[in-house]
């Protein structure tokens, strides 16, 4: 069974050095994943940062980067978050598409 799959960003991160790394790998998400974040406080007072810490746990590698951090996914570009978010769903079947 397959649980670590590579992605590419459409922007990429800008480090603070000025380096671009594009090229990750994601692992499938555990249920884990999904509960740690609700006991975060900055995911209690806003919601909508559970995505930020959920990816910064899955994201196993993202280019020469040692850690993937909630302070490096607040940094991505929009266009990236969104890339992220996509294909965090398509790899772990979340995509609800009915025909």
């Amino acid at each position: 069974m397959q649980t670590d799959f590579e992605f590419e960003l459409p922007k990429g991160y800008l480090d603070g050095e000025g380096n671009i790394h594009r090229k990750g790998i994601m692992r499938l998400s555990r249920a884990i994943d999904e509960i740690i974040p609700l006991r975060d406080p900055r995911v209690k007072s806003n919601p909508a940062y559970a995505t930020v810490i959920i990816l910064a746990r899955v994201i196993t590698r993202l280019g020469a980067l040692e850690e993937v951090t909630p302070a490096i996914i607040e940094e991505i570009f929009a266009c990236d978050l969104n890339h992220l978010q996509n294909f965090y769903r398509q790899i772990n079947e979340l995509s609800f598409d009915q025909d």
